[in-house]
């Protein structure tokens, strides 16, 4: 599974490509297989995303997650503290980084 993340032009926050938009949850990000190339250089051009790059994924039972760590640091948030993360409620949130 190929899926597309970047960082909102506006906030800087990472974002992953959700088939019409952007989210800041990688649960909302789909496979975009061969396409995500293209995808990232228009979205890039029309000034919604940053740096916009495909990265592997596998997809679990709550959506996809990336395969390299520092993909998977970038959609939970900080490491150093649960709390602050995207999904602070979830008591796995510190365990899903590793």
């Amino acid at each position: 599974m190929k899926i597309l993340t970047g960082n909102d032009l506006k906030t800087g926050d990472v974002v992953w490509w959700t088939g019409s938009g952007w989210s800041r949850h990688v649960a909302d990000a789909i496979d975009v297989a061969e396409h995500g190339e293209a995808i990232a250089r228009e979205e890039e051009a029309a000034r919604r995303v940053n740096v916009p790059y495909v990265i592997d994924a596998v997809l679990g039972g709550d959506g996809p997650r990336p395969e390299h760590i520092k993909d998977r640091i970038r959609a939970l948030g900080p490491t150093v503290r649960a709390d602050l993360s995207l999904k602070p409620a979830d008591p796995q949130a510190g365990s899903w980084v590793i």
